[in-house]
């Protein structure tokens, strides 16, 4: 017994050795960043202002991937089948998620297998009318569609995306019928909403916020549980003073995450630098100034925050029926 105890704590500080000459080491190479979507977007924004930081603080290259195709699930799939030893991370946001509750038969399961590292922003989701609209905040938008059941439309950035369960979460909360008419994107989304075609959008703020500006669009609530540094004067969802939204919020967000099975240590400093970069006012200005809010949440919370949404967004699917064709 005792022989067995030995062995055990001989292979325990050999491991914790290893583990930590790995951290010291670290990074000894470049660094791949694996984003789901196209160049250009949010999420491409938010990897290449962290790439090109975490490059100057780790005296590596940290380059950034674009892995697009299946809604997100090709490019996340890549992350999954990486080596976990800290020279693969992913760009992660709500749309993992959704895949994992809308699509059956994936190789992993998003909320469990990959260890969390920190989320650093968001792009606050928002509800905004065309001006001919007869309505000027939710109240009056929640009453207009109650008092016509099927009759008013609406856009959201891609069918069975966060946009999309926003809208329907707070149908369900407050009891009323919209159409849903699909886009592919936030851009043509807002750009039909601006034209009068489709009279209702839940679009993203970076998006709609010129056309807000210029008077072609109305805001009506941002749905993040805070307002928006970008548009200060839209109320929340939550502040509507309609009961059943009282505790609404939903947020589009960006963060990292590792490939499963990446050692604890590897997982905390790495963790500890991308917190590191996120409180930086340099870094801060660069995402404001793409219209992004500053969310930033450590592994733990992270971890929570999604594990809370797939909660959500399964029964928003299931009560609302949204599938992936």
């Amino acid at each position: 017994m005792r022989t067995l105890c030995l062995v055990a704590s001989i292979v325990s500080a050999l491991f914790s050795g290893h583990a930590f000459a790995q951290t010291q080491d670290y990074p000894s190479r470049p660094v791949r960043m694996i984003v789901t979507f196209p160049a250009g977007g949010a999420s491409d924004i938010v990897a290449r202002i962290f790439a090109e930081r975490l490059s100057e603080l780790w005296k590596q290259q940290v380059f950034v991937e674009n892995r697009i195709g299946g809604g997100g699930s090709i490019g996340t799939e890549a992350a999954y089948r990486a080596a976990p030893d800290g020279y693969t991370l992913l760009l992660a946001s709500s749309t993992p998620i959704i895949n994992q509750v809308l699509i059956p038969n994936l190789p992993f399961t998003f909320t469990r297998d990959f260890p969390t590292l920190a989320v650093v922003s968001s792009a606050p989701m928002m509800i905004a009318v065309h001006p001919s609209v007869p309505a000027n905040d939710l109240k009056a938008l929640t009453a207009m569609l109650k008092a016509a059941p099927g009759k008013h439309d609406y856009t959201a950035c891609n069918m069975a995306s966060p946009y999309h369960f926003a809208m329907e979460m707070y149908k369900q909360a407050v009891g009323a019928f919209a159409v849903h008419i699909p886009h592919r994107g936030c851009n043509p989304a807002t750009t039909d909403a601006v034209a009068g075609h489709i009279k209702i959008v839940v679009t993203n703020l970076p998006t709609a916020l010129p056309f807000l500006k210029q008077g072609r669009l109305r805001p009506i609530a941002v749905m993040t549980r805070e307002r928006s540094s970008s548009a200060p004067d839209v109320p929340t969802v939550r502040e509507s003073g309609i009961a059943e939204l009282k505790d609404y919020h939903l947020e589009s967000y960006y963060g990292f995450m590792a490939p499963p099975k990446t050692p604890a240590a590897l997982v905390s400093k790495i963790e500890a630098d991308i917190l590191y970069l996120a409180a930086r006012p340099d870094v801060r200005k660069r995402l404001e100034g793409a219209g992004l809010d500053m969310l930033v949440l450590d592994a733990t919370g992270m971890r929570e925050l999604i594990r809370a949404d797939a909660e959500k967004y399964a029964r928003v699917a299931k009560q609302a029926g949204i599938k992936v064709e």
